[in-house]
């Protein structure tokens, strides 16, 4: 490694010392489907992506009747509609843990990440909308002498 003296010689140093931006590639299994794995709170959802109809299906029932409140059906077609890809993919997901919110974000992130490795070029679309991210918010723990997490028993003077 040389040492630098002067910023012009910084302005010339080589560049391809800097790393390489990672290619990302297609990722499918032998029935040509693409599977990731989605978590949110204490949910796991394993979800595999191939083209189709659009279907979608939740733990062997359709996600309109696994997810009957619209609003957890509206969060888990978020990455499809943000991506225009209504009606292209048919996704099959297997969800355990957790309460039915949970549930449902944790199969919009796996959809979301399935999908990158589908199809590659829509992972700036969903990366820029932040369903990439796995929201790591969970509940606090308790705690010894306290009602719940940080309720702390009720006072008396006397």
């Amino acid at each position: 490694m040389s040492q630098l003296s002067s910023l012009e010689e910084l302005g010339n140093a080589d560049v391809a010392a800097q790393p390489e931006a990672p290619v990302h590639v297609q990722k499918l299994d032998k029935f040509g489907r693409a599977y990731a794995t989605g978590k949110r709170k204490d949910a796991v959802a394993r979800v595999w992506v191939k083209p189709g109809s659009g279907k979608i299906i939740v733990n062997d029932k359709d996600y309109t009747a696994y997810f009957a409140r619209p609003v957890l059906q509206m969060v888990l077609r978020q990455p499809i509609v943000a991506t225009d890809r209504d009606g292209q993919f048919d996704i099959i997901a297997t969800v355990a843990g957790g309460g039915l919110s949970g549930q449902a974000g944790a199969v919009r992130h796996g959809i979301s990440k399935a999908l990158t490795y589908y199809e590659p070029g829509l992972r700036a679309v969903l990366k820029k909308g932040g369903f990439l991210t796995r929201d790591s918010r969970t509940v606090e723990r308790k705690k010894y002498g306290k009602a719940k997490a940080r309720r702390s028993f009720q006072f008396s003077k006397r």
